[in-house]
């Protein structure tokens, strides 16, 4: 069960784990939904509606921390891509993550659950704290971020902006824990949407079984 080990007036989390799930290169089906996602967006960016951003922009100032350029919420990065060109093609796992997130303009990390550990918390990234988020070794300031950490050595491993390579999915990923971070500001049907959706999706193009789903 993941921790809220902060204290925060809006932040709101999905949270669904699934085991056995099989991380593997995307179905026709699943890529034919994201690029009818991708395409709605860049018809029309209303469907990213304004006042889910600005709830989820204001959950992040609450520490400190400061949404802007290229520190947005990651679904405003995504929309910003898909908006110009169709996202990259990685696994089902990520794109399951980039449909969601498109769909409901809500920022999603999705973990692997052997990496993240039992019992994760949210706290308040710490000054000089920062963790390395991409192959190339690009790193993130944390300070005032909600951060998701493992429990058994208190390392930030993910966030509502860009996750730590330390958990992200691979070849070799056989369970995982979605984070979709929201916003108590926003009806809880947002959430409980994308939450469920996560499910439904990890089911019928992951082969997940066992899932869970929380919000928090």
């Amino acid at each position: 069960m993941l921790l809220l080990a902060l204290p925060h007036p809006t932040l709101r989390l999905g949270v669904v784990s699934a085991t056995r799930v099989r991380y593997q290169p995307s179905s026709v089906a699943l890529l034919a939904e994201l690029s009818r996602a991708e395409a709605r967006v860049r018809a029309d960016p209303a469907l990213f509606p304004e006042h889910v951003r600005s709830a989820v922009r204001d959950v992040l100032r609450v520490g400190g921390y400061k949404p802007t350029g290229r520190g947005k919420p990651a679904s405003e990065l995504l929309l910003a891509m898909a908006q110009k060109e169709a996202l990259p093609r990685i696994g089902n796992l990520v794109e399951i993550n980039n449909l969601v997130s498109l769909e409901t303009a809500l920022p999603i990390s999705i973990f692997d659950a052997e990496q993240l550990g039992p019992s994760p918390r949210v706290r308040f990234g710490r000054a000089g704290e920062s963790y390395v988020f991409n192959q190339a070794g690009h790193s993130m300031d944390l300070e005032g971020l909600p951060v998701v950490c493992r429990a058994v050595d208190d390392v930030p491993i993910g966030n509502a902006v860009r996750d730590s390579m330390l958990g992200k999915v691979s070849a070799s990923t056989t369970s995982v824990v979605a984070v979709v971070y929201g916003s108590g500001l926003l009806d809880a049907s947002v959430l409980l949407g994308a939450a469920s959706r996560l499910s439904s999706l990890l089911v019928a193009h992951a082969s997940a079984e066992e899932l869970s789903s929380v919000l928090l």
